[in-house]
């Protein structure tokens, strides 16, 4: 560990198989019910011959990891400070996510700005099969109580 809570190649790890609920939740929750994630038969027929799942349901995933390395992050809340997003930067969906595919994500710290209170990381999410279907930088700031 460096003196920052965290410290680069740190790196965490997360596994979910797509369900159909899992799609038919977050486009319940979220409203959208676009026909590439809900309707079937249109789906059959199009270049993808199946339903694809939301990218933003992708992103949740990642928010998952950043929660993940925040456990990893000595003291943080001891000291007085409070792990936040900053936000995903370069968030690129290269690949479709379909109902029964078995994502993995990683998170790996590649710069630390002690003097900003920041950490930066990438994020790759990739299909069952080793295929890439989405990518990240992901930003954690740490705010200081006052």
């Amino acid at each position: 560990m460096s003196d920052f809570y965290l410290s680069v190649g740190q790196s965490v790890r997360f596994s979910k198989t797509v369900s159909e609920s899992d799609v038919y939740l977050f486009a319940g929750i979220t409203g959208d019910l676009a026909p590439v994630h809900v309707n079937a038969e249109l789906m059959e027929r199009s270049a993808y011959g199946q339903r694809i799942a939301h990218g933003a349901l992708i992103v949740g995933f990642m928010s998952t990891l950043s929660s993940l390395m925040v456990e990893q992050a000595e003291d943080s809340h001891s000291k007085g400070e409070t792990p936040v997003s900053l936000g995903y930067d370069r968030v690129r969906f290269i690949g479709p996510v379909f109902f029964g595919d078995t994502v993995t994500l990683t998170y790996t710290v590649t710069a630390v700005d002690a003097e900003r209170r920041r950490t930066t990381a990438d994020i790759e999410a990739k299909k069952q099969n080793g295929e890439t279907v989405a990518v990240a930088t992901h930003i954690l700031k740490w705010v200081k109580k006052d």
